[in-house]
C-alpha cells in the first residue's frame, strides 16, 4: 500500500512545477538497510547479529493562504534479525502518520508562525531536540510550535506530548505489526530556544527545556521531572580557517532511579554536559577537516543525589556513532576525547574517520547506552577505544550510497563488569541505498 503512495508521489514530484504553482509540495524517499553486527557489548542480546531495515516516507504540503497544511507519513521494518535481538523501536515503526499539522502565518513572510498537530522539530545543535535521519525512526511530537524573531535573533517556544513508539512488544516488533504512536498528558516536553547571527561565522544559542512524566495503566516510568538550561557558542567551519564549538547544559529535578512499581522514592538530579570542539579546514581541493573533540557527561553512583544525565531527544550519530545495531555511546556517563577527519573530495563523494577514547565519568554506573554495569566500580572507568568510518556516494542526483561502520576495542569497564558479556571487541558495519525524491 506504502509503496503505491510513494509511486505516486514520484510521479507528482516530477511535475513540480506545476505542483509548486498549485501550492503543493510533495517529497519522499526510499531506503534500505545491512547491519551486522559481532562481539556484542549489550549484557543480553545475541552475541552475533544481523538485520535488513527498510524506510519509506511520503511528505505532503498545501499551502492554503495564510496557511500550510502538511503531513508526513513513515513506514520502517526490520528483517532477519535474531530472537535476542536489540532491534526495538528505533528500528521499527510500521505505517505511522509521524506528521499531521497546520502552520499559521502570523505576519508578513514566514518569520512568526504558529504550528498545531503532529511535527517533527531539529533545534540548535539536535543534540537535544532532533529529527532523527541515520534511526531508522524518527521523534515526533503533537502539540504546539510558535516561532518568532526576538532581541535580533530568532525564539522557538514549544509544549508538546511526545510520541510513544509502538507496538514495543518483542513478539509484534518481530512481525512489524501495525500500531498506531501514542502521546498522552502523563509524558510532556516543553522549551525555550533563541539564537542569534553574531556575523563572522558565529552564533549563541540558549536554551531551557522541561520535562515531565508520570505513570499510567500502559507503562511504569522513571517519573521524570526536569529542567535542562544550556548555551551554545558556535564559530563555523570555513576553508583555510579555524572553527570552535562550545555546549554546555546542567540538568535538575527529581527522577526517580528505576521504573519498578515499588521504587517510589524521589531522588534530586543534579547532572551536567559539555562539549568542546576545535578544527580546521585546510585549503586542499578535497576540503579536509581536522578537529579536537572532548565530551563530559555525568553518571550517576546510585547513592545521593542522581547524577546520570538525560540527553531528552537528542541524535548521537553525528558524535558517537552509528545506531541500530550499534549505538554504544550516548551523552550519558561519559568522558571521551577524540579526533576526527573529514574529507570531500567532491559533490559527489565524502567520508569521515574518527577515533574517541572512552572512560566512565562515575564507574559505578553505565557506559552510555551499553548496559554494562559494576555497581562496586571495581570493573575501572577505562570503557575502551572506537574507531569510526564512513563514506557516502551519490550515484545519480536521487540516489545515494552509504556505507560504514565502528570497532570498539572494550576496556576493563565492558569486559569484567559482573554483567558483561563474554565476547570478542566489536565490530560492526552497514551498507544502505537511498532514493529521495
Amino acid at each position: 500500500m506504502l509503496i503505491s503512495i510513494l509511486m505516486s508521489g514520484a510521479l507528482a514530484a516530477s511535475g513540480q512545477q506545476a505542483v509548486a504553482d498549485n501550492g503543493w509540495r510533495v517529497s519522499g524517499s526510499a531506503r534500505a538497510r545491512g547491519e551486522t553486527l559481532s562481539g556484542q557489548f549489550r549484557p543480553t542480546a545475541e552475541p552475533s547479529d544481523t538485520v535488513l531495515t527498510t524506510r519509506l516516507t511520503l511528505a505532503v504540503e498545501q499551502d492554503v493562504g495564510r496557511v500550510t497544511f502538511g503531513g508526513e507519513l513513515f513506514d520502517s521494518r526490520a528483517f532477519g534479525q535474531g530472537p535476542r535481538s536489540s532491534v526495538g523501536v528505533g528500528e521499527v515503526n510500521a505505517l505511522e502518520l509521524v506528521q499531521a499539522y497546520a502552520k499559521v502565518r502570523l505576519g508578513a513572510g514566514d518569520a512568526r508562525t504558529l504550528q498545531l498537530g503532529r511535527f517533527t522539530m531539529d533545534l540548535g545543535s539536535k543534540r537535544f531536540v532532533s529529527r532523527q535521519n541515520f534511526r531508522n525512526t524518527t521523534n515526533a511530537y503533537t502539540g504546539a510550535r510558535f516561532d518568532t524573531p526576538l532581541a535580533a535573533g530568532a525564539l522557538t517556544a514549544f509544549w508538546v506530548m511526545p510520541q510513544v513508539r509502538l507496538p514495543d512488544d518483542r513478539a509484534a516488533i518481530e512481525d512489524n505489526r501495525i500500531a498506531w504512536d501514542r502521546e498522552d498528558a502523563d509524558l510532556q516536553f516543553a522549551g525555550l530556544f533563541w539564537t542569534r547571527d553574531l556575523g563572522q561565522r558565529r552564533s549563541l544559542d540558549l536554551y531551557v527545556y522541561g520535562l515531565t512524566e508520570s505513570d499510567d495503566a500502559a507503562q511504569q516510568t522513571r517519573n521524570r521531572r526536569l529542567a535542562t538550561p544550556g548555551v551554545r557558542w558556535r564559530q563555523a567551519p570555513a576553508a583555510g580557517l579555524w572553527d570552535v564549538e562550545v555546549e554546555a547544559a546542567a540538568q535538575v529535578g527529581q527522577v526517580r532511579r528505576s521504573a519498578s512499581p515499588a521504587d517510589t522514592q524521589d531522588v534530586d538530579v543534579r547532572a551536567g554536559f559539555l562539549h568542546l570542539e576545535a578544527g580546521r579546514t585546510f585549503g586542499h581541493h578535497w576540503s579536509p577537516r581536522l578537529a579536537a573533540q572532548f565530551d563530559y557527561v555525568t553518571g550517576d553512583g546510585g547513592q545521593g543525589d542522581y547524577g546520570r544525565f538525560d540527553t531528552l531527544y537528542g541524535a548521537r550519530r553525528f558524535e558517537f556513532g552509528p545506531a541500530g545495531l550499534y549505538g554504544a555511546v550516548s551523552r550519558a556517563n561519559l568522558v571521551s576525547p577524540g579526533i576526527r577527519l573529514e574529507v570531500k573530495p567532491n559533490s559527489k563523494l565524502d567520508g569521515f574517520v574518527a577515533v574517541r577514547g572512552l572512560w566512565l565519568e562515575d564507574a559505578r554506573d553505565s557506559l552510555g547506552a551499553t548496559g554494562v554495569i559494576d555497581p562496586s566500580g571495581d570493573s575501572g572507568r577505562f570503557g575502551g577505544t572506537q574507531i569510526e568510518a564512513r563514506v557516502r556516494y551519490k550515484l545519480t542526483p536521487d540516489v545515494t550510497l552509504e556505507t560504514g561502520g565502528a570497532r570498539l576495542f572494550k576496556g576493563r569497564a565492558l569486559t569484567d563488569a559482573p554483567n558483561a558479556p563474554a565476547t570478542d571487541d566489536t565490530t560492526y558495519g552497514y551498507v544502505d541505498v537511498t532514493y529521495a525524491f
